[in-house]
């Protein structure tokens, strides 16, 4: 025991020393160290200092408390020093009369607590415990020297991320980046939101929006990846819902029409509803419907062959009850369904769903579709009509009209009443056609974004058509590709496949974040039914890559539009066929039903002239629209704004 206390006091006797104490410090927060190295940081002179120097090294070499490395003459802290370095910071704060206040990110008005700060280091991005020690002591010590009422969480973290920084911590310092936005960026925000009478709830949609583009850049996508988004080389379009929400999807009615909308999970907060039994039953659950997937699809839900499922609906029903009803269903998908939706009318019911089983009032199966053929002209027409009445009040954009025409309703007879009100729509521009030309895209579904599903996949209309959409889509900056090229055509396609690669990278990452989502219970509709039959079929979902800048290339390249001779569009040919190429290939790899797309971003036409501009100047580079507002041409946009006649347009 008195050895014990003998021992003790001789420690405390060699920390008594404040250079010897120094030192101890010094070894603790950089590590093993040279005699030089240990007298530089000291800030003692080897000349002046040398004698009083080696005593005070001596002392703590004595008590054990520091040790030599023979191989590199270097001097580390034994389990002892350390020791002893813990109890002296811990006397120092305990004797300190300042105690820091910290605006915690729990809202809460808290004590300072270095600890807290290993813990985040640790928890966070997994730094060693004894480095994240270090740095949370060095980060108190320089938080001590503000002259501040209160600290708060931001700058702490901000202190931290420096320390890391100059000690060449990079990859720490990424992991533990800070997401949100400053407040003069909330503020703008707030704003810009007012100036466009937006609401409330579109204000935290925005700022919860750039929160989780900040965090699928910095922690989701490889590097090279985001590095290529933000620097505008290619565009990852709803940046926003990439690990969240599919773009579009395109729903099957008579799942609902015969299963209802029951949710098993005990969790659930969701009601029970059953088979629709009446026409304005089976409307309000596709409002339903519609209504819970807008928290899961970010831009466009489809209802296609829409008149002919409801068809066994308004069997021997009033005409006025029927179109009463449908009014107040597409004013009630105007005002609350938050997603576009598309509305798919067929002008005559498709062959392949004559012979299909009609879904009837209660979830029964009886007989077939072909049985309901009148009912559905009929429908279809009452469709129309209550589009035109609510047009004449004011016109909606939401849900927008797909006509679906095709050869056998052209040539149909008794369908004037139908064409008269497909005309009068037409006038005013709004409703969308489909032209049908064949049978082989007879089985095709459209959307008012352009999306277009095919049987060319599982080749099933069933499995390809219904209850899949388009995961995401990725657009890719021809130009750029072009002027890293320096107009060489080889390096433009090398650029062009390491552009199409990390796009596609990025949507098999959208794909398996996605399925993760769904396994995590988070897309309840899609993922209904349990992971065996899933409403979704997520295997056959789309994912699309679409360039913009196509004309420009072929006018740098060619010094003619794509419309104006044979070598642009030769050009053009080579490119679409190389990148349809590059798609196949990673398609059939991946198991990926991946396509190329002629409806790019316009939004990101916009943003990647403007960053096109801002890195080789205007003179630099060709782009349209404006100098003021300049964006990058599309295959369709660049035809609207060609004076070509019809022909002439088509066939290009």
């Amino acid at each position: 025991m008195l050895s014990r206390k003998r021992l003790s006091e001789r420690v405390l006797r060699a920390v008594s020393s404040g250079v010897r104490l120094n030192i101890l410090k010094l070894l603790f927060d950089r590590g093993p160290l040279s005699y030089t190295e240990i007298m530089n940081s000291l800030k003692m002179s080897p000349s002046r200092d040398a004698g009083r120097f080696a005593y005070h090294l001596k002392v703590l070499l004595n008590m054990d408390l520091i040790e030599p490395d023979q191989e590199t003459k270097k001097y580390t802290l034994t389990d002892l020093g350390k020791s002893v370095v813990n109890f002296v910071m811990r006397l120092e704060e305990s004797a300190s009369k300042k105690r820091m206040l910290v605006r915690s990110s729990r809202l809460a008005i808290e004590y300072f607590d270095r600890n807290k700060i290993a813990e985040s280091l640790i928890r966070e991005a997994n730094v060693p415990a004894d480095l994240a020690q270090k740095i949370a002591r060095e980060t108190e010590e320089r938080l001590s020297r503000l002259d501040t009422k209160y600290l708060t969480a931001p700058l702490i973290r901000e202190f931290v991320n420096a320390i890391l920084i100059e000690k060449g911590l990079e990859d720490y310092r990424h992991k533990l980046t800070r997401l949100g936005l400053p407040v003069y960026d909330v503020t703008q925000l707030i704003k810009s939101m007012g100036a466009t009478s937006s609401s409330v709830e579109a204000i935290i949609m925005a700022a919860g929006k750039r929160v989780i583009e900040e965090y699928v850049l910095l922690n989701v996508l490889p590097r090279d990846v985001a590095d290529s988004h933000l620097a505008g080389s290619l565009n990852l379009d709803d940046l926003a819902y990439w690990i969240l929400k599919l773009s579009s999807f395109v729903h099957d009615l008579r799942f609902f029409f015969k299963n209802g909308l029951v949710f098993k999970e005990q969790s659930s907060d969701y009601a029970i509803i059953h088979p629709p039994k009446s026409f304005r039953g089976a409307l309000n659950l596709i409002l339903n419907i519609l209504n819970i997937s807008s928290a899961e699809i970010s831009q466009e839900q489809g209802l296609d062959f829409f008149n002919i499922f409801l068809a066994p609906f308004i069997r021997d029903l009033p005409r006025d009850e029927i179109k009463d009803a449908l009014k107040n269903f597409l004013l009630s998908i105007n005002l609350t369904i938050p997603t576009g939706v598309s509305l798919g009318v067929s002008l005559e019911s498709p062959k392949f769903l004559l012979d299909s089983g009609a879904i009837i009032p209660g979830g029964r199966t009886v007989g077939i579709y072909g049985d309901f053929v009148e009912e559905s002209r009929n429908l279809a027409l009452l469709i129309l009509e209550a589009f035109s009445e609510i047009f004449e009040v004011k016109p909606i954009f939401n849900p927008s009209l797909i006509i679906r025409a095709n050869p056998q309703a052209l040539n149909a007879g008794g369908l004037e009443n139908l064409f008269y009100e497909v005309h009068k729509l037409a006038v005013s521009g709004l409703p969308y056609f489909a032209n049908i030309f064949s049978e082989e895209i007879e089985g095709s579904s459209y959307l008012a974004t352009g999306h277009m599903f095919v049987d060319n996949w599982r080749r099933d209309w069933e499995l390809d058509v219904f209850r899949v959409g388009c995961a995401g889509s990725v657009t890719i900056n021809l130009p750029r590709a072009l002027y890293e090229a320096r107009g060489d055509r080889k390096a433009f396609l090398e650029n062009l496949y390491d552009f199409m690669e990390k796009a596609l990278r990025a949507l098999e990452i959208k794909y398996l974040t996605i399925r993760h989502r769904a396994n995590e219970g988070l897309l309840p509709l899609l993922s209904y039914g349990g992971r065996r039959d899933p409403y979704c079929r997520f295997e056959n979902l789309l994912f699309l890559v679409s360039f913009v800048g196509i004309n420009e290339v072929a006018y740098s390249l060619t010094k003619s539009p794509i419309y104006g001779g044979d070598e642009s569009l030769a050009l053009i040919e080579e490119v679409l066929s190389y990148s349809l190429r590059v798609i196949s290939e990673y398609s059939t790899i991946k198991e990926m039903r991946c396509a190329l797309s002629h409806t790019p971003s316009t939004e990101a036409s916009k943003r990647m002239a403007a960053l096109d501009i801002e890195r080789y100047g205007f003179s630099g580079v060709r782009v349209s629209g404006s100098r003021d507002k300049p964006c990058y041409s599309d295959l369709n946009s660049a035809l609207d704004s060609a004076d070509l006649p019809i022909e002439r347009r088509l066939s290009i």
